[in-house]
């Protein structure tokens, strides 16, 4: 029951979470292309990690969540009905960037396969 509890909590965190982040903080270091992927709250309901995706440098976008993370946890608490708001810690998302990695890996190995095939028809 919990563990449903987590999930449901999480993914309305992540809706309320991106809906402030988009129209409330007004820092100018936050990217336009940033995009909350995930939010993991933890069992005790004290801490939620917020994952972000960011095109280009991250770090000062990250910088501004951490300045603002108080401010985004009063307006969770507000829009969020609950006893007690989890802290929130801000982190980097990789996956986006290791799905495109693993992409191109992929797409590598296609081509140099096809390329096997093409001299292997031509010597025949």
């Amino acid at each position: 029951m919990a563990n449903r509890r987590n999930t449901r909590l999480s993914g309305e965190m992540k809706k309320v979470i991106s809906e402030v982040i988009r129209n409330e903080v007004k820092d100018p270091r936050i990217s336009e292309l940033l995009s909350v992927t995930d939010v993991n709250v933890t069992e005790d309901l004290k801490f939620a990690k917020v994952f972000i995706s960011v095109y280009g440098d991250a770090e000062p976008t990250l910088a501004a969540l951490k300045s603002a993370k108080g401010f985004i946890r009063r307006e969770v608490g507000k829009r969020i009905k609950m006893r007690l708001t989890p802290e929130l810690i801000f982190e980097k998302d990789d996956s986006i960037e290791k799905g495109i990695y693993m992409a191109s890996l992929i797409n590598k190995v296609i081509e140099e396969e096809s390329r096997k095939v093409e001299d292997e028809s031509d010597d025949e």
